[in-house]
């Protein structure tokens, strides 16, 4: 299974999770629970067209104090300072996030500047901050980034056009609320890209280089979970059986990849987020298959415990065999889910893919893939497949 006697980790996820039809009801007791009265809502325009909000607010009831809106896909330093300043001038003391990953990162984000001041500029980087941030509880309307529970914000410098990781134990939220009637809504597409996010999530939590036994078992049950019930959730999204179970995966996912981290992947998913604004489930989707190919050799009896999560009959088949069954049956989900095959067809141009392996190269998801990676020319081989 990959491991030796040398093996030592750290597990860590104090998120407290709640999960059930209808639990969005019990926000407001979850805000006096950690002994906050002045609860800010975060989100975009979108859920508030859905009306999703109004559920939140009325949950919260006197506790409710505003909403900022202006999340965008790719959450930028200016919407966070510019959130946090209204945050801080509302008199809020905890932040409820509304939302996909984009609106979870930037409420995060914001929980920094609001507790130590300043720009979010200031923070950049892994374990720099002190103390704990300001509370901050999630409610999600997707069911892939993991977000809820996870160390990580990624927050694009629209100037550079560069993604950057904000990384630290104290911006985990405090509380994750998974209520599938807040997503039954989320439209096919959107189901199936950020379904694969969460898949992706599982798949290089297994073969990343801090792997350990505990998110091992988090990412074998996502793959189950989202092998059997993402399909399902894009056919009929009013199946609540399928939402909620589909919540459970990509939170289990996020668990796993807090604590393994990720890879190659996400590397190249973030640049081309980062210059072409493909939307990070997307990207993930379409990479993934390539990525695990070219991973193979380092890591094929990982990808041998990822055929055995996804139900493929591996007896008689060698752990190289088997891992490659698993690539293409992560192609064969990306298909029968109904997402673009190539990175052309979500707007990557020919002519970007030279910068983009450049930029995937200083992504620090890539240290932690299980082959190393110091050319950009070997990542451009796998964009030129992918293209």
């Amino acid at each position: 299974m990959g491991y030796d006697r040398d093996l030592s980790f750290e597990y860590n996820n104090p998120t407290k999770i709640i999960f059930g039809e209808n639990s969005v009801r019990d926000v407001g007791l979850e805000v006096d629970s950690l002994g906050c009265s002045k609860a800010l809502i975060v989100t975009d325009q979108g859920i508030i067209e859905a009306g999703l909000t109004e559920r939140v607010e009325q949950a919260l009831g006197r506790r409710y104090i505003g909403t900022y809106d202006r999340c965008l896909q790719d959450s930028g330093f200016h919407l966070v300072n510019e959130g946090a300043a209204f945050a801080l001038e509302k008199g809020a003391d905890i932040l409820v996030s509304v939302g996909g990953g984009s609106v979870i990162d930037t409420t995060k984000a914001m929980a920094i500047v609001m507790k130590e001041g300043g720009q979010l500029r200031d923070y950049s980087g892994v374990q720099i901050l002190s103390r704990p941030q300001t509370p901050h509880i999630v409610v999600p309307t997707t069911a892939g980034t993991g977000s809820e529970v996870t160390w990580a914000a990624v927050i694009k410098d629209w100037e550079r056009h560069v993604k950057e990781l904000f990384c630290d134990y104290f911006i985990i939220p405090n509380i994750a609320v998974l209520d599938p009637t807040m997503i039954a809504g989320l439209p096919p597409q959107l189901t199936a890209s950020t379904g694969m996010d969460a898949l992706t999530h599982a798949i290089e939590a297994i073969h990343a280089l801090q792997r350990q036994p505990i998110a091992d078992a988090m990412a074998m049950h996502t793959i189950r979970l989202s092998m059997e019930f993402l399909p399902r959730c894009v056919e009929q999204g009013d199946d609540l059986v399928a939402r909620g179970q589909q919540q459970i995966a990509a939170t289990m996912a996020g668990i796993a990849f807090g604590n393994a981290q990720i890879g190659l992947v996400h590397a190249m998913a973030h640049s081309i987020g980062a210059l072409f604004k493909v939307p990070h489930g997307l990207g993930n989707s379409i990479l993934l298959p390539h990525v695990m190919l070219f991973n193979l050799e380092e890591c094929a009896d990982r990808y041998a415990l990822v055929a055995t999560a996804m139900g493929l009959d591996t007896r008689g088949l060698s752990d190289m065999e088997a891992g490659r069954a698993a690539a293409e049956a992560a192609w064969e989900l990306t298909k029968k889910i109904g997402l673009p095959q190539k990175i052309r067809e979500v707007g990557v141009p020919e002519n970007g893919l030279a910068e983009a392996a450049e930029l995937s190269l200083s992504d620090g998801s890539i240290i932690y893939n299980p082959r190393m990676v110091s050319e950009a020319e070997e990542v451009l081989e796998i964009f030129r497949a992918a293209w």
